[in-house]
C-alpha cells in the first residue's frame, strides 16, 4: 500500500498567490465599472462614464490595462498617450477635480499592482499619475510594486489639500458656532432686500441643461470671468462644462454630483458644487454674482450646504487645494499633499528618469513646512 501523503498545513494555502491575469484592450474596458463598484467609497466615481467624459471633453484615444484575480477584475487603468510619441509616455485620463487616478478593488494587494506594471511596461516607457492625493489606493499600490520591481518613481509637489472633519468638530461642540449662524441670519435678512430667496439642491436626475446653464451663468458674472481668461471655470463652454455635462450621463455619477444653488428673484446668484462619495464630500467649486457680494451669498450657501450634508450622514469635507483662508475659517485643516507622479519602467528609461528626478521635482511647487 502506498504511503499516504501528509496534508499541507493551512497556512501554506493562504500564502499561495491568487491566479492573476493582465491584459490591455483598445478603448475603455467595460470592467472599469466592476472595479469601481468594489473600490474604496471615496473612489467609486472613477467609472467608465468618468473616463469617457474626459476623452469627450479633452480628447485622446484610450487603452485600458486590466488585472483579473481568479477571474474577477481587480484593477483597471485607462491610459492615453502624452507628449511626443518617441517618449513612450502615458497618462491617466480624467478630470483634475477632485483628483486624477484609477480604480482598484479595496481588497487588492501589491501583487495586483505588480501585474499591472508588468503589462504597462509593454505599452509605455513611463506613466504619469496625478495630480493625486498622498495615500490614494492606486498610487500606494503602484509605489510598493515599483520599488519591488525596479521602476523609477518621481514625484513633484502640487499643493496641500484642506479637510473639514465635521464629525470631530461636532464632537467638540464647536461647529457650527452660534455666532456664525447669527451672522448668517443677519446677512440673509439683508440679502432678501434684493428679492425673494430660493435655496435648492441639484443631484441625480435633476442634472439637465437648465441646471448646468444656471451654474455657467453665475460663473460668467463671477470673478473668474472678470480676472482670468475663464479657462478654469467648471461649467462654461470655454471652461470644463463639457466634462461635467458628459459625466452626468452616467446615472451613478450624476447621483454623486451635488449642487446647492441660490436664486434671487429667480436669477441664479450663487452655487456650491460637490461630489458626494460615501461619507466624504469633495467641495469642487463655489461661485457667486458679485452684485450680491456685500451680503456674502457664497458663505451663506455653503453653510446651508454643509448643514444639509450633516443631515445626510456626511462626516468630512475635502476642500481640495487653493485659497486656504476661508477654508480655515470654516474649520478645515491641512490634509494630504497633492502630487504629480511618474513611474518609469526598469532599464534605460528608469536610469534616465533617475537622472531627471531633480528637474521633475523643481517643476512643481515648493511645499510649505
Amino acid at each position: 500500500m502506498a504511503a499516504m501523503t501528509k496534508p499541507m498545513p493551512l497556512d501554506t494555502f493562504t500564502r499561495l498567490s491568487p491566479a492573476l491575469a493582465a491584459d490591455c484592450v483598445d478603448g475603455l474596458a467595460a470592467s472599469i465599472d466592476a472595479v469601481a463598484a468594489r473600490a474604496a467609497p471615496t473612489h467609486r466615481f472613477l467609472r467608465y462614464g468618468w473616463f469617457a467624459a474626459a476623452l469627450q471633453a479633452y480628447g485622446g484615444a484610450a487603452r485600458t490595462l486590466t488585472v483579473t484575480r481568479e477571474g474577477e477584475p481587480a484593477a483597471a487603468l485607462p491610459i492615453v498617450r502624452a507628449g511626443p510619441g518617441w517618449l513612450g509616455l502615458a497618462s491617466v485620463p480624467g478630470c483634475y477635480w477632485p483628483f486624477r487616478s484609477f480604480p482598484v478593488r479595496d481588497d487588492a494587494g501589491v501583487e495586483v499592482a505588480e501585474a499591472l506594471l508588468a503589462r504597462l511596461a509593454r505599452e509605455a516607457n513611463a506613466l504619469r499619475l496625478g495630480p493625486v492625493y498622498d495615500g490614494d489606493p492606486g498610487l500606494e499600490l503602484l509605489r510598493a510594486a515599483a520599488r519591488a520591481k525596479g521602476w523609477a518613481v518621481l514625484d513633484r509637489f502640487v499643493a496641500d489639500s484642506y479637510l473639514l472633519d465635521i464629525a470631530a468638530l461636532q464632537a467638540e461642540g464647536t461647529w457650527p458656532r452660534n455666532s456664525t449662524l447669527r451672522k448668517n441670519r443677519f446677512h440673509e435678512k439683508h440679502l432678501a432686500g434684493h428679492g425673494e430667496l430660493d435655496w435648492r439642491f441639484v443631484s441625480g436626475a435633476d442634472w439637465d441643461q437648465d441646471a448646468f446653464d444656471a451654474l455657467a451663468e453665475i460663473e460668467r458674472r463671477s470673478w473668474i470671468a472678470a480676472r482670468t481668461d475663464g479657462s478654469d471655470a467648471k461649467f462654461t463652454a470655454e471652461g470644463h462644462g463639457g466634462f461635467w455635462r458628459a459625466a452626468s450621463a452616467d446615472p451613478a455619477i450624476a447621483a454623486m454630483m451635488w449642487a446647492a444653488v441660490l436664486r434671487v428673484d429667480g436669477t441664479p446668484a450663487a452655487f456650491s458644487f460637490d461630489l458626494n462619495a460615501g461619507a466624504l464630500k469633495y467641495a469642487i467649486a463655489n461661485s457667486y454674482d458679485p452684485a450680491f457680494a456685500k451680503h456674502s451669498p457664497g458663505k451663506l450657501l455653503y453653510y446651508r450646504n454643509l448643514v444639509r450634508a450633516v443631515a445626510d450622514g456626511m462626516t468630512k469635507v475635502d476642500w481640495g487645494a487653493g485659497d486656504s483662508g476661508y477654508k480655515r475659517v470654516i474649520g478645515a485643516e491641512r490634509g494630504p499633499a497633492i502630487r504629480d507622479w511618474l513611474f518609469v519602467r526598469p532599464g534605460l528609461p528608469a536610469l534616465a528618469g533617475g537622472m531627471l528626478r531633480g528637474l521633475w521635482r523643481r517643476s512643481g511647487h515648493e511645499q510649505a513646512n
